[in-house]
């Protein structure tokens, strides 16, 4: 069984996620799966198999299966398009289709993904208190303009945003703490923002869920955070850019684009590059 290594929204043909795609004739059973997660041991590992014109899909990391994983759809979608040429696939998740599609942006490999349909949600206080406190971030810390909320983007995350660019940098949390809350309520990744100007973020990512303590690109979370801006009222339509990984050491890019119809399919983008 081979598994492709692909980075996926790298910068500048450096850095971006890594991600393990697994192509096959049939899909292989979760046990397998699962194994193969662990032994690859990337955040996420995507399987696939050919069904017609369209891919069904599905996700794992080490510890669990994912609903939905934005970079290891953006490295399937550069292995796709290598396999079986440029252009718009549908793919198949457990609970819904999305579209990608697969071109060149300045020699580069580039894949965009069409999201499902997205919503926000309140988040309980007490449960925002107790994040709050296993990040050891205190109220003045926050940025009191953006509503800590529960995004849907295939998966539940997380957002919360920060004054400044310094406290991201020092990012830190209780692992163990954070993903028993994770757990609880089903929040799969905690995207904490820093805003440069109402075009460009800057992400670090918490992925206790999935037994990782930092993810360095988060497709999925992207598509989040544009569903908070828009459903927020603070970007209705139009297009950000996301800067993730790079206190990491592994920079990441991420392009959102999305419309102002609510709850509307959202797109984001990048470029891959295979792991020698």
């Amino acid at each position: 069984m081979k598994v492709e290594k692909i980075s996926a929204f790298s910068y500048k043909n450096k850095g971006g996620n890594p991600a393990g795609v697994v192509f096959s004739d049939e899909m292989l059973n979760e046990k397998q799966m699962l194994e193969i997660a662990k032994d690859v041991n990337y955040s996420e590992t995507a399987f696939l198999i050919k069904q017609g014109n369209s891919f069904r899909i599905r996700y794992f990391s080490p510890e669990t299966e994912i609903a939905f994983c934005g970079h290891a759809t953006i490295a399937s979608g550069y292995l796709i398009g290598e396999k079986f040429g440029f252009g718009k696939y549908d793919l198949i998740l457990n609970n819904g289709n999305i579209e990608i599609e697969v071109s060149q942006k300045n020699g580069e490999s580039f894949t965009s993904i069409t999201s499902m349909k997205t919503h926000s949600k309140d988040a309980k206080e007490e449960y925002i208190n107790s994040i709050i406190k296993a990040f050891s971030f205190k109220k003045e810390d926050l940025n009191s303009k953006y509503p800590i909320k529960i995004a849907f983007s295939g998966n539940d995350h997380l957002i919360i945003f920060l004054k400044n660019k310094e406290k991201l940098q020092e990012m830190k949390y209780d692992f163990d703490k954070v993903k028993v809350l994770m757990k609880k309520e089903n929040i799969v990744t905690i995207s904490v923002l820093w805003e440069e100007n109402e075009n460009l973020y800057h992400s670090r990512n918490a992925f206790a869920y999935g037994g990782v303590i930092e993810d360095p690109a988060t497709g999925s979370a992207a598509v989040a955070l544009g569903e908070y801006l828009r459903n927020m009222g603070f970007k209705k339509s139009g297009n950000i850019e996301i800067l993730q990984g790079f206190d990491m050491k592994q920079p990441s890019q991420l392009f959102v684009s999305f419309s102002d119809i609510a709850n509307s399919p959202i797109k984001v983008s990048g470029t891959s590059r295979v792991i020698e």
